[in-house]
């Protein structure tokens, strides 16, 4: 029977290691492509940014203009003023704002308007529920 034992062959010891270090390497460069995929898909960020605004004559209306400095396309679900809906606004909503770019809302205000020396908060909130403000400016 011991020499039933000893007649049976084996992996050597080199060949196995270089078996497992080829597994492990293998299972790595797995996970790693699984959790870099999982990186992109969750570290897309919303960030919108106020780079301009205007006061219409009279202050009748002000033209906000937003640009859109997050990671990744957003859409605009709705622009306030102090927290309440404009009585009008030129863009339709939800607006599409891709990533880099910028529109201008030019939004007015339910009577009596914009009154000169009264400061006014704008907000822009987008679908996912990101508020971003408020952008606070005086009229004139």
């Amino acid at each position: 029977m011991w020499k039933l034992l000893k007649s049976r062959k084996a992996l050597s010891p080199v060949v196995a290691a270089i078996i497992l270090i080829a597994v492990t390497v293998a299972v790595s460069i797995a996970v790693a492509a699984w959790m870099g995929a999982l990186t992109f898909t969750f570290m897309a960020t919303e960030q919108v940014t106020f780079t301009n605004f205007t006061w219409g004559t009279g202050n009748a209306n002000a033209a906000v203009t937003v640009k859109n400095t997050g990671t990744s396309d957003l859409s605009i679900a709705a622009v306030k003023i102090d927290g309440a809906d404009p009585a009008t606004n030129d863009q339709t909503l939800p607006y599409l704002l891709t990533k880099g770019s910028s529109v201008t809302f030019t939004l007015t205000r339910a009577s009596p308007g914009f009154v000169s020396g009264i400061s006014y908060e704008f907000t822009v909130t987008t679908s996912k529920g990101n508020s971003f403000g408020p952008y606070t400016r005086t009229a004139v």
